[in-house]
């Protein structure tokens, strides 16, 4: 399937809110406190509010909860921007905790499935609409295809894999075709398995995670994003914390960083001295990390995430943040970011 370079732009908000704590990631909130993080989608962004969910969140959890809290508040379907993550189908619970992520999601009443081909990215387009009822996602993309890679037994598993990828896309392209989704895109880690299916299919976005940031950014990665930006395929990006840890956590990509490795040293004295630069020129490290990765032309919107509702604001004005271009130079004169960087600094 060839790109129609002539196409317009994705038009998004600058900022895509995540659900995962909808779907009770890492704890369960109560309903009030769901309530609430979704009204502040709305009450801190002007114009549209775009929402990012998945299948797989809370199996389905997520999902059901934005279509009830949707309604709740009245909320005109025009206004609201909806991106489901198709791949995982909600099934029944018969073990005492869900199969899926272990010790990710808390007191779920449902397990989840992954459901990737042709057939099953329908039947996960189609729950995906039920448990959002009466509102509707207008993109759709399949969730992590480079972890359903990742779990080849072999390489003819592998093959078998890729083909239930392009089946599903071939799936997806229809949904568009028809016009009961505006938009198809796709969402990993690793950004070559995204390249490689915007190589083969007309895509309209692309979401990028714990890829382009502040600290790492390559070359190779850079060029991939200037090569959608020419074919107005828009990006999206996200984890540009790296699961926290560059605004101060203790997780990076998803793993503790506890110093007693090498590794971890180099991580904790380029988080040091970034924080250094940053209260020099007064700049919050969450405003450098968001700024960061929107600055390459292309990049349309940050998606953030959040299971506070009194961070909702915050992460609203974060994408509006714009740091003085003596802080990037700073930041490339320390060696934090390339110096050949073309964006910044």
């Amino acid at each position: 399937m060839t790109t129609d370079t002539s196409k317009a732009c994705v038009e998004l908000p600058p900022i895509l809110f995540g659900s995962s704590a909808l779907g009770n990631l890492y704890q369960s909130l109560e309903d009030s406190v769901k309530t609430e993080i979704v009204a502040n989608w709305f009450r801190y962004s002007p114009g549209i509010v775009a929402a990012d969910s998945a299948g797989k969140y809370g199996a389905g959890l997520a999902l059901e909860v934005m279509g009830k809290v949707f309604a709740e508040l009245q909320i005109d379907p025009e206004k609201v921007l909806i991106s489901n993550k198709l791949g995982w189908r909600r099934v029944p619970l018969t073990t005492p905790e869900p199969t899926f992520e272990p010790g990710a999601w808390c007191d779920l009443k449902y397990d989840a499935v992954q459901d990737i081909s042709y057939d099953g990215i329908l039947r996960c387009w189609e729950q995906g609409c039920e448990l959002l009822a009466p509102y509707k996602p207008q993109l759709v993309s399949v969730h992590d295809p480079d972890e359903y890679l990742a779990a080849a037994k072999d390489d003819g598993d592998r093959q078998k894999r890729w083909d239930d990828i392009l089946a599903a896309y071939q799936a997806l392209g229809e949904l568009r075709a028809r016009g009961e989704v505006a938009a198809i895109g796709v969402g990993s880690k690793d950004w070559k398995v995204s390249q490689c299916l915007a190589g083969q299919f007309d895509l309209d976005w692309v979401m990028l995670a714990t890829s382009l940031t502040i600290y790492s950014h390559p070359t190779e990665l850079l060029e991939f994003v200037e090569t959608l930006h020419q074919k107005n395929i828009a990006v999206i990006n996200s984890a540009v914390f790296h699961a926290g840890f560059l605004t101060g956590g203790e997780f990076f990509d998803y793993r503790r960083v506890t110093g007693d490795t090498a590794e971890d040293q180099v991580l904790i004295q380029w988080r040091d001295r970034f924080r250094e630069i940053c209260q020099k020129h007064n700049v919050m490290p969450a405003e450098a990390c968001v700024a960061f990765g929107m600055s390459p032309p292309g990049v349309v919107a940050t998606a953030l995430n959040s299971s506070r509702p009194g961070r909702i604001e915050q992460n609203v004005n974060l994408v509006k943040a714009n740091p003085p271009q003596e802080f990037w130079s700073a930041l490339k004169t320390a060696g934090l970011i390339a110096s050949d960087f073309p964006y910044l600094g």
